[in-house]
């Protein structure tokens, strides 16, 4: 089974009012395994980024400037996506979007429905976790998904971490290697403002003090005779 988790990035909220697609991210998952392929653009959407969005995801009107537009890519997006099941995270927008940029285009490409199935992971988040938040920060926090690199929200990167939230919301990732190498020529323009720190500071490590190991050893003296000698920890590790 091949999927595509997807992500967008846009000019604004309202197709209506004509808003425009100015990132595709998306990675490649093949019988629930990430691959490492990954498709990954910027779009000159040829009009400018409203300031409400800016705050969300952090491109410039300056940035997109020299960007190809959304026909310059629309061939290679469609051979990423095509027989593939779309997984995205609000699917009516991203979608909604995708369908808008193809009808602008006029050239019989029909809708995103017609290349692919669609999964909606807020729809399935929603049935999971009824009256509970379920955008895609509160997920990484319920199935322990790390996001602390999403400052902003980004194509791919958000692409990435919702991967990792659908396999933890559907029965976990049943390996965590990456089987094959980037599609180069998926992964083309992915300098700038992707945001993925190159390292992480290091772990604080805080030893526990001579009174907290005394106190320890009481507790677990407590454990060992209430349960009978079966205390599966007798002895005291926590300075080794």
């Amino acid at each position: 089974m091949r999927q595509i988790v997807l992500d967008t990035e846009t000019t604004g909220l309202e197709v209506s009012q004509d808003h425009r697609i100015i990132e595709i991210g998306a990675v490649e998952l093949v019988n629930r395994r990430l691959t490492g392929r990954h498709f990954h653009r910027y779009i000159n959407p040829q009009r400018e980024v409203e300031e409400g969005a800016f705050q969300v995801h952090g491109i410039s009107n300056e940035f997109l400037v020299d960007k190809p537009r959304f026909a310059q890519i629309v061939d290679d997006l469609l051979a990423f996506i095509k027989d593939a099941q779309l997984i995205i995270h609000n699917a009516p927008f991203d979608v909604g979007f995708l369908n808008h940029e193809f009808a602008k285009l006029g050239s019989g490409l029909g809708r995103v429905e017609d290349h692919c199935s669609v999964v909606d992971t807020l729809a399935m988040a929603r049935r999971l976790h009824p009256g509970q938040k379920n955008n895609l920060d509160a997920l990484c926090k319920r199935y322990y998904v790390d996001n602390s690199q999403r400052d902003l929200h980004g194509g791919l990167l958000d692409a990435e971490i919702l991967a990792d939230v659908y396999l933890a919301m559907t029965g976990g990732q049943v390996d965590l290697g990456l089987k094959g190498q980037n599609d180069s020529s998926a992964s083309a323009n992915t300098a700038g403002i992707r945001r993925l720190a190159s390292e992480r500071p290091p772990l604080l490590v805080i030893r526990a003090s001579e009174e907290e190991v005394s106190e320890h050893d009481a507790f677990l003296g407590r454990i060992q005779k209430q349960s009978g000698g079966q205390c599966l920890w007798p002895d005291t590790t926590l300075n080794d």
